[in-house]
């Protein structure tokens, strides 16, 4: 019961690693290397396992770049140096650091307050079809989710998508958090990839290149590779598709509950004071300064920032262990970080707007897309929050109010939708992409657990269709929240179906199946989305679009809120960055939102 109730408490970090091993029920035996699956790579030759459940061939833990620690710390990614002998590819490498959480591995004894993973963490993971005379295979590659501050690529099996779909699936660690974007120009050397600061975005790159190199390896076409990816990967995945390093090493992307916004480079790098992020490069420093008991205080370290040698603060920051990084930074409930990341620095991220770069074919990868959210994105992140539930006698949590609830996580939900789907959609399309397609998740057949219906708390929440895209409930939590029904594997052969059609020919079709609902791009036939959902309610097409504009008039006019800080509320938590107005804000309603502070109501 414990760990029910933990889950129910913790199921926004649960449900983003919905592979993780920890959580089977039956511990699976540890891997033994098969002499089949030997294959040689660019960097030497490999030998895997069988997946037990599905009979892929499957390879963990190959590196894909050298160390990132020492002298590799804030560089673009150096390459393998070749191994001689056949190595084992049969245990996960090492998670990037990162505070711990469940989607680290660390089940109910996770503590957010403590770092966990290693700077030698740029590994992948293969998973192919048994069928080794198979050849010319699509390659999907995934990025995993996290806020870009915590996971891992290994929480996320391939083996059932890759055998039943008959494709080369590889998840990738990336650089997370501090290690993974960090631009300050005391660390310039004159090298334009070292000096940008991506160096989480580099490393995407990089996979993508050690897939141009390996993918016939494993039986795949380097000239037909997917990325795919949800949430920060999925923000990641728009990231090439801006970046102008990843032309040509990929060739259709799905993004799953993303967005983008390249930060201003100026933000990544200066004190708060002058319009820099609160956890800039320039204030990570000052706070080592006054960890080094060379400065007093906060304000003392920023004074002396600005007058120290390039060549003490270069040493200050590459000596830095990664406790001494983390002591700064609150992982919250979930081990999560607001850290900046991807940023605008002119060669791996265009310093543009997202209308400069999507709409036009000229500024950035213009492949066929996928574009997509879950109906109750938002639940996700309020179904743990003391302030939309409470405790039932001490233990059973419970929805303080349910409409209030669904109101949030409708407004939140949609504005989601805005920046991840349809703006998006709009503007690629309007470049003259004919080969952009959305969607719109809705399954929400979770049980009841001890009086709290999960299909209410979380209904379609964010992350939650993950399991159904990889096809394997099995080794996820899928006992708790996806109870086993004949609805249920239906739709995950659907959309692993329309996920590996679109993967093999850039248009996801039927799913390759007889008689499936046809997926159609945005705007044919006057219709926008799929709604991804067991019948009678899907799979099925339809033309439901919002704009931020449209969506102010709904909040504006909605009289089911009769509390204007609540109206307000979910203006100031989803009309953030470039489509927040303040006269729309003064205006909201009859009344306006004057009265009410933005950091106030923020509720993140």
């Amino acid at each position: 019961m414990r760990g029910l109730l933990i889950l129910i408490l913790l199921i926004g970090a649960v449900v983003g690693y919905f592979l993780m091993r920890g959580d089977s029920s039956e511990p699976l035996p540890a891997p033994v290397a098969d002499a089949s699956t030997q294959v040689q790579t660019a960097q030497g030759e490999l030998v895997g396992f069988i997946d037990p459940h599905f009979g892929a061939r499957s390879y963990l833990g190959i590196p894909f770049a050298a160390a990132a620690d020492g002298a590799n710390r804030w560089r673009a990614p150096q390459p393998v140096q070749p191994w001689s002998g056949v190595r084992e590819a049969i245990a996960s490498g090492p998670i990037c650091p990162q505070f711990e959480s469940l989607l680290s591995g660390h089940g109910d004894n996770a503590d957010t307050t403590r770092p966990t993973g290693q700077e030698d963490c740029l590994y992948l993971n293969v998973w192919a079809p048994a069928d080794r005379a198979a050849s010319d295979l699509p390659v999907m590659l995934w990025i995993h989710g996290g806020g870009n501050t915590i996971g891992t690529g290994s929480g996320y099996i391939g083996a059932n998508l890759a055998q039943t779909e008959n494709l080369v699936v590889i998840t990738i660690n990336y650089r997370l958090g501090v290690f993974g974007w960090f631009s300050h120009p005391a660390l310039h050397t004159g090298d334009v990839l070292d000096d940008s600061g991506n160096y989480g975005t580099l490393d995407v790159v990089a996979a993508l290149e050690w897939v141009q190199e390996n993918a016939r390896a494993f039986g795949g076409n380097p000239d037909n590779v997917t990325l795919f990816g949800e949430s920060a990967g999925a923000y990641d995945t728009l990231a090439m598709m801006a970046s102008p390093l990843a032309k040509g090493l990929f060739h259709r992307a799905i993004v799953q509950s993303g967005g983008f916004r390249a930060m201003p480079i100026a933000e990544a790098r200066a004190f708060q004071s002058d319009g820099g992020h609160p956890l800039s490069s320039s204030e990570i420093a000052a706070r080592l300064l006054v960890d080094s008991g060379r400065a007093a205080d906060l304000d003392a370290a920023r004074t002396m920032h600005d007058d120290l040698p390039a060549t003490e603060l270069a040493s200050l920051l590459r000596s830095a262990e990664i406790d001494d990084l983390f002591k700064h930074f609150n992982g919250g409930g979930f081990g999560m970080v607001d850290l900046p990341d991807n940023f605008a620095d002119g060669a791996v991220l265009p310093a543009m707007t997202n209308e400069e770069i999507f709409g036009n074919l000229a500024n950035h990868n213009a492949v066929p897309v996928i574009l997509g959210t879950n109906r109750d994105e938002n639940a996700l992140f309020m179904a743990r929050d003391p302030r939309w539930t409470e405790q039932f006698l001490w233990v059973f949590p419970r929805l303080k109010d349910v409409e209030h609830y669904k109101r949030a996580v409708n407004y939140g939900s949609l504005a989601w939708k805005v920046r991840g789907v349809d703006s998006l959609a709009d503007l690629m399309t309007a470049a003259g992409n004919d080969n952009v397609y959305a969607y719109r998740w809705d399954w929400d057949e979770e049980p009841s657990i001890a009086g709290f219906d999960l299909s209410v708390a979380l209904g379609a929440a964010h992350g939650l269709e993950i399991a159904f895209v990889f096809g394997d409930f099995a080794r996820s939590i899928g006992e708790y929240l996806y109870p086993e029904s004949p609805e249920r594997d239906q739709l995950a052969r659907e959309m692993m179906g329309y996920w590996a059609e679109f993967a093999r020919t850039g248009n996801p079709g039927t799913g390759g199946s007889v008689g499936a609902a046809e997926w159609t791009a945005w705007g044919v036939g006057g219709n926008t989305q799929m709604v991804l959902d067991t019948p009678p309610n899907g799979p099925r097409m339809d033309s439901f679009t919002v704009t931020m504009d449209t969506l102010f008039a709904q909040l504006s006019q909605d009289p089911s809120i009769t509390d204007q800080r609540e109206r307000c509320t979910y203006y100031a938590d989803n009309w953030r960055f470039d489509s927040f107005r303040q006269r729309q804000y003064d205006t909201l309603g009859t009344e306006g939102c004057n009265e009410y502070s933005l950091d106030s109501l923020r509720s993140f």
